[in-house]
């Protein structure tokens, strides 16, 4: 976790920064915006910037949309002011942070901001047979690709393998290859020159060059065009790479791992996959099993979960009743892992100061039941056969549906993709449509 702290050197900012550091964040400085903004194009990347509210946060949003930098912004000012909130929250800031800090509150919002972990919970023999074979090829630089329904953790054993490499101490990045636009895919890798299109208005530096000495992470490739396919193939041939615009090629030194919850051995039948990418990238392949295969790991992961967000929400340690944990048994879990987590969020939440019982854990089909929707916060359409149906248009509905699945899965668009049954490119331009794009 990369915290880059943009504002005067206030001591109260520093003991926020130091308590970020004390949670394992690597936290940097910069006076102002555009120092900034430089330090971010010269590839010394950051996964969460924390500004000062007094700066003009509105430009600082508008110039990293400009320059297709894609981290999110959460301001701090010197009081619980309300008005200084809300006005960083229109500007385009996901939080604001009031002075002194709460070092819970900084707890929740790296937590928030990363979600994710190395840390691996686990029972199963399933999950120890890949974790040993995780250990035999950390230490090589061997193409390592991660298959597996979404949700089952895929990226959680990429940073396993991270950390436990000869490239531990350096930089760790992950890109994920459905979310981000098929025409700013080629420059969020590869990097561009100043001048290379519209609003290149200086050297940016790509998770390419960002991840050099460390490993790069490319989640779902198999939504990567077929073009960009061919110029990653290059990439990893010759260790170099080109900028968007650039006239010299750039020598690289980086381990590549990547994610995909497709069979991409049928995607190459299909001829929506590069065989000889896919023969480069397949040195060895870790396999995960989904949820409904490895029900011993439920019980420790559901604890852990509860355990974070009571944390997070700061609410004592709840316990989980055993018919609670008998009904997660039998239930299959389709949306994995993901969707666990997400039960055991809700369930924190529901449960208040009390035991977490099966009142509070909400299964089975509840993007399809508009009690269950609302349980989730999402409030969408009812089921079939409702009455709310009638007089609605089928653009409507689907719009409600989308929507109320997004939220239902915290925002996490992978996994409401998943449950949707549709693929992130199509989710994303129905989003766009809604005007819910960001």
């Amino acid at each position: 976790m990369r915290l880059l702290i943009i504002g005067t050197g206030d001591s109260q900012i520093g003991l926020a920064g130091k308590i970020a550091r004390e949670r394992g964040a690597t936290v940097s400085t910069s006076p102002n915006i555009e120092s900034a903004l430089s330090l971010l194009r010269s590839g010394k990347g950051a996964d969460l910037l924390m500004a000062d509210v007094a700066l003009d946060i509105k430009s600082l949003v508008q110039a990293l949309d400009q320059e297709r930098i894609h981290v999110p912004v959460v301001c701090y000012g010197l009081n619980a002011d309300s008005n200084a909130a809300v006005t960083a929250i229109k500007a385009g800031a996901k939080e604001y942070i009031p002075l002194p800090p709460d070092e819970e509150m900084i707890a929740a919002i790296l937590e928030a901001v990363t979600q994710d972990s190395s840390t691996l919970i686990f029972k199963s023999a399933a999950i120890k047979k890949i974790v040993d074979m995780a250990d035999r090829v950390a230490f090589s630089d061997a193409s390592v690709l991660i298959t597996g329904e979404s949700g089952t953790g895929k990226e959680v054993i990429a940073r396993y393998i991270h950390n436990k490499s000869k490239r531990a101490k350096e930089n760790f990045i992950s890109i994920n290859c459905a979310a981000i636009p098929d025409n700013l895919l080629e420059s969020e890798l590869f990097g561009h020159e100043k001048g290379a299109f519209t609003g290149a208005v200086a050297r940016r530096i790509g998770k390419f060059e960002e991840s050099n000495n460390g490993t790069l992470l490319l989640d779902e490739i198999s939504e990567m065009d077929l073009r960009l396919q061919a110029k990653l193939l290059r990439a990893l041939q010759e260790k170099e790479i080109d900028r968007v615009g650039g006239s010299k090629p750039v020598q690289l030194n980086l381990r590549i791992l990547a994610t995909s919850n497709r069979d991409l051995r049928k995607e190459v039948e299909k001829g929506n996959f590069r065989e000889d990418l896919l023969f480069r990238l397949n040195v060895i392949e870790l396999n995960l099993p989904p949820l409904s295969e490895r029900k011993e790991d439920i019980k420790p992961l559901a604890e852990n979960f509860v355990a974070k967000y009571s944390a997070a929400n700061g609410l004592k340690p709840l316990n989980i009743s055993e018919s609670a944990i008998v009904m997660m048994m039998d239930y299959d879990w389709p949306g994995n892992v993901r969707e666990l987590e997400n039960a055991m969020h809700r369930a924190v939440l529901l449960a208040g100061n009390e035991e977490i019982g099966e009142d509070v854990i909400i299964l089975g089909e509840a993007l399809s039941s508009r009690n269950k929707i609302m349980a989730a916060g999402a409030g969408g359409a009812g089921v079939s056969g409702d009455s709310s149906f009638v007089g609605r248009t089928v653009e409507s509905v689907e719009r409600d549906l989308i929507i109320g699945t997004l939220e239902h899965c915290l925002g996490n668009r992978t996994h409401a993709a998943n449950i949707l049954g549709i693929s992130i490119r199509t989710l994303r331009n129905k989003l766009k449509q809604y005007g819910k794009d960001e």
